[in-house]
């Protein structure tokens, strides 16, 4: 099993656990809680319960226990026309009279959706985007618009106080006890969709190392996503700049056009000049995989990727697959997530994008490794004499969003390594890991790949556990289960700030 697939399912794990939560819920609670969910998409191309599929007729039956077929290629994501009006008071009058104005007509827009593999660039004005956007509409509002307006989704806060040269991430810890108690899923922190910390610089040196070595293994593109790719740099430098303007700027001129300065590398990017995803880069230190709509099946797939960090696979190796055949080698995934994976990503808003977190545990800090890679043998053995100081946490802490011109799903993930020493100092933590390490489901921990080291951490987990008991940092009584901090652990941004120094 690889992260992505492992990502993405349990990812639909979070889902059905949230149904299955929100049924036993009394109506108050529900109210409370669905203000979280995405809301469904325009209703007119929805089947409900009130109206049947259209794949599904009176002849067709379905098993016991089975979700009825899909008609997915009538079913769109909600539309952002309204939020496409509201853009345009922002733009020139030449621009504004090439926008159609809120209401599309429905047969209009279902003939011209764009092709699966078209570019946006070669496409008639009267092609329409999967989010009721004519490819006339896309090229008036022209580089770099409001996303922030288009998607519905804020620009984050500027962050004055931050220093590159002592960041720190926050100290991600996605660990539940028990798994079915409690969602994985949470509404994204807009202000941390794109995190940088001290290691900014190394990193992005590492990721274009990798990219020279192994090439379309870690980055590649294929035909119809161009737009999506545009989008989603755009999009990304736009935060930046808005979360980071000490060290982020975007200018326009006249002989370059777009030039992105970066005053921590102490480069300049001209946005014409390359790819979007070598942009990315070249700038960025998180993995992108891109999800387009396939419009003949309304099923998604890989269609562009930026993934410097994965463990036993790489780009190559799906790009261009379904969401079902990335999934293919996962045992039960057809059965009990393939259903809901495509019902979640047909239905997504741009409004309501969403984190999540995946843990395990790795001797040093392997960031990218490939099939056959010889670091692949440390899970193969446990070593007698592997010090505990060579064994790191692993989270890839993750979002999900689609993207509001595009329509294209863009999942997002950096790879965070924390020695497991620091356990000692952060409460309850050496015991909901030791929890996860002895009793957590067998299928789980193998997915995880945790035996290679839980003879050397499992006893320390031990130690440090009754440690914090004695010196009153856990309560002698508490009962192990996932933290009200979750993600994180109590006492976590005061000992964050206090070691970055801000």
């Amino acid at each position: 099993m690889n992260i992505f697939s492992g990502n993405i399912i349990y990812a639909a794990s979070g889902i059905v656990l949230t149904i299955i939560f929100i049924l036993v819920l009394n109506k108050s609670q529900r109210e409370g809680l669905l203000t979280y969910l995405p809301s469904s998409s325009r209703s007119r191309r929805i089947s409900t319960s009130k109206t049947p599929p259209r794949s599904l007729s009176p002849e067709q039956k379905v098993p016991n226990n089975a979700p009825p077929p899909v008609a997915y290629q009538d079913i769109f994501p909600p539309s952002r026309r309204e939020a496409l009006v509201k853009t345009a008071e922002l733009l020139s009058d030449s621009q504004k009279e090439k926008l159609h104005g809120l209401d599309v007509d429905e047969s209009t827009f279902r003939e011209g959706v764009i092709s699966f593999t078209s570019n946006y660039k070669e496409c008639g004005p009267s092609t329409y985007t999967p989010m009721e956007i004519s490819i006339k509409e896309v090229k008036a509002l022209g580089d770099f618009p409001d996303y922030a307006e288009l998607s519905g989704v804020p620009l984050p806060k500027a962050y004055k106080e931050f220093k590159i040269e002592t960041a720190q991430s926050r100290p991600y810890r996605p660990l539940r006890w028990a798994y079915h108690q409690t969602m994985s899923l949470t509404k994204m922190e807009t202000d941390w969709w794109l995190e940088l910390d001290k290691n900014y610089k190394p990193r992005i040196t590492e990721r274009v190392g990798l990219f020279e070595k192994y090439g379309k293994m870690v980055l590649d593109y294929l035909p119809g996503s161009e737009l999506a790719c545009k989008e989603l740099m755009e999009m990304a430098l736009q935060f930046l700049c808005a979360r980071y303007p000490q060290y982020f700027s975007l200018c326009t001129t006249e002989d370059r056009g777009h030039v992105f300065h970066n005053a921590i590398l102490g480069t300049e990017t001209v946005i014409n000049s390359m790819h979007p995803l070598h942009v990315i880069l070249h700038n960025l230190p998180e993995d992108f995989a891109i999800m387009l709509r396939n419009p003949e099946d309304g099923f998604y797939y890989f269609r562009a990727g930026l993934l410097c960090s994965a463990l036993g696979w790489n780009v190559s190796t799906k790009i261009g697959l379904q969401l079902k055949e990335i999934h293919a080698p996962i045992p039960d995934y057809k059965e009990k997530m393939e259903f809901s994976m495509d019902r979640y990503f047909s239905k997504m808003p741009t409004t309501r994008p969403i984190q999540r977190g995946s843990w395990g545990l790795e001797v040093d800090k392997p960031l990218f490794m490939p099939p056959g890679d010889p670091h692949e043998h440390y899970r193969d053995l446990q070593t007698p004499d592997l010090p505990l100081s060579r064994i790191h946490l692993r989270v890839d802490w993750q979002t999900l969003r689609r993207l509001p011109l595009s329509g294209a799903i863009v999942f997002n993930f950096k790879a965070l390594f924390t020695p497991v020493a620091e356990f000692r100092e952060e409460a309850h933590i050496p015991a909901l890991l030791r929890k996860l390490l002895r009793e957590g489901k067998k299928n789980m921990m193998e997915y995880k790949s945790t035996w290679h080291v839980e003879h050397v951490v499992l006893p320390e987990l031990e130690k440090w556990e009754k440690e914090q008991v004695d010196n009153g940092l856990v309560e002698k009584d508490w009962e192990v289960s996932t933290l009200e901090e979750s993600p994180w652990f109590p006492g976590w941004e005061e000992r964050w700030h206090r070691r970055q120094g801000f």
